[in-house]
């Protein structure tokens, strides 16, 4: 609450993604959905995702308006309810549909034959099941009590400045299951498929498809490890902390790097190794050379 520079630097970023979000997501919606001819499995996968950022975008104005006001928030509490469950449930919403595209191709390439099996309505039956779950989330949220609060300065929190009691009880189980079923889970599936699913590809020849199948792993790994992967580490710590399993005390496991590092009289050895088998040495030479030896080594002892 006391980062001033918040003001400016979330009302800049928003701004440009409530603008560049919208016009993109609108256009993919329109292209998806009326000009591609032939819809493959995983674009019901695609056009949800969508959806769900074009919903993003439009609680964007609100999160301007709340930033460029020195966090306060004047649209009241069932509004912070409606637009802050939004805000999140786009974010693991996001997570989930690209665990679902890269179950997708994994199947794709790996199980071709249990591939070409699955139909349409089981990609539609899972879309449905993940909007319910997501919403549900955000009915319970919505309904569990006020999320906006008294900040400093008379100013109205909204889905901020949270006092350690509500961190301790009312927040921390949406916490955990937010980072072990919202991230850990996803994003561990997403590391394992993906290597396996580009090494199948790559023994493919050379051809269009592969390029275009190894590009879309190449940019769910990067959207996945530079969107997501940043934020819900910054999330973990700042939960420890809020709810006082950690106390400021993680520069104690630091500490003894800048000892080491700052030591210019004499440098640190460990004497101790670790040996885990033992090491022979070949020598590979002619047998011609062996002959010559061994004439040599009797002639000098005649």
């Amino acid at each position: 609450m006391e980062a001033d520079f918040q003001y400016h630097l979330f009302t800049v970023i928003y701004s440009i993604v409530f603008v560049l979000g919208l016009i993109e997501n609108l256009l993919a919606l329109y292209l998806l959905s009326c000009k591609v001819k032939h819809i493959s499995h995983s674009y019901v996968y695609m056009i949800n995702l969508a959806l769900v950022d074009t919903l993003f975008v439009c609680v964007l104005p609100f999160k301007i308006h709340y930033h460029l006001h020195q966090n306060n928030w004047i649209f009241g509490d069932m509004a912070c309810r409606v637009t802050g469950t939004l805000y999140y449930m786009n974010i693991y919403l996001s997570i989930a549909f690209f665990t679902c595209i890269c179950v997708d191709r994994y199947i794709a390439a790996l199980h071709p034959f249990t591939y070409i099996q699955i139909k349409v309505s089981h990609y539609v039956i899972v879309v449905a099941v993940l909007w319910m779950v997501a919403l549900s989330v955000m009915v319970s949220l919505i309904l569990g009590g006020p999320l906006h609060n008294n900040g400093m300065e008379n100013k109205i929190a909204c889905f901020e400045n949270f006092t350690t009691f509500s961190w301790t009880y009312r927040m921390a189980s949406y916490n955990i299951l937010a980072l072990v079923f919202g991230f850990v889970i996803p994003f561990s599936i997403i590391l394992i498929s993906y290597p396996l699913i580009a090494k199948r590809i790559s023994q493919i020849k050379h051809s269009i498809r592969k390029r275009k199948a190894l590009c879309t792993i190449y940019i769910i790994l990067f959207i996945c490890t530079f969107c997501f992967l940043p934020y819900h580490l910054t999330h973990l710590l700042h939960f420890l902390m809020r709810i006082q399993v950690i106390q400021n005390n993680l520069n104690c496991c630091f500490n003894p790097l800048l000892y080491y590092f700052s030591s210019s009289t004499k440098h640190w050895h460990f004497n101790f190794k670790l040996r885990f088998r033992s090491k022979m040495v070949y020598t590979i030479c002619d047998q011609n050379f062996l002959d010559f030896s061994e004439d040599f080594s009797l002639e000098a002892r005649n």
